[in-house]
């Protein structure tokens, strides 16, 4: 026999923020879709001359140390490279579409799999910092350690073993006869 599986509702103010998580993985799911799309229009085209347009039309010099890694960048892009990162873009899209939609719908499996993919790249924001600390790294870290940090607490408050404590530990009040 199955063990019965009971949804645990969360309040309405969790349930807002888990709302707001997923809107979260949803726009980064669409920055995938976005430089997936990309990397395909910039196949057989001359990605230097592109990225010499877009240093000038951002007006940034191109004597600058960075924009000088971007367009040696530019200059090694290949037609495989190109299909490789939007084939990887196009992964990791899917991958946020389907986390969103499960903590949309506040499935126990996208707060696990939200927990998971956040803390796997905690080590690497923390190098990053060590690196040298800048307003998008700080941001990136804190931003991320508060949503693992929620998804943690949903996983510990009880939600997940609401289903398994429910196959005959019920309380009697909400059995159904």
């Amino acid at each position: 026999m199955a063990l019965p599986v009971r949804k645990i509702g969360l309040p309405p103010t969790q349930r807002r923020l888990l709302r707001l998580v997923a809107f979260f993985e949803f726009l980064k799911g669409a920055f995938g879709l976005l430089v997936g799309f990309v990397a395909i229009l910039l196949v057989h085209k001359d990605a230097w001359v592109i990225a010499e347009s877009l240093l000038a039309l951002l007006h940034i010099s191109t004597d600058r140390h960075f924009a000088q890694l971007f367009l040696d960048f530019a200059d090694d892009v290949t037609p495989a490279r190109l299909w490789t990162a939007a084939f990887l873009a196009f992964v990791y899209a899917t991958l946020r579409f389907i986390e969103a939609y499960g903590l949309w719908k506040q499935r126990t499996w996208a707060e696990w799999f939200a927990f998971g993919s956040g803390a796997l790249l905690i080590p690497w924001e923390i190098r990053e910092m060590l690196r040298g600390i800048t307003l998008l790294r700080s941001v990136l870290l804190v931003g991320n350690l508060v949503v693992v940090g929620y998804m943690f607490y949903l996983l510990r408050s009880g939600r997940l073993c609401g289903p398994i404590a429910s196959a005959g530990t019920e309380p009697s009040a909400s059995r159904s006869e």
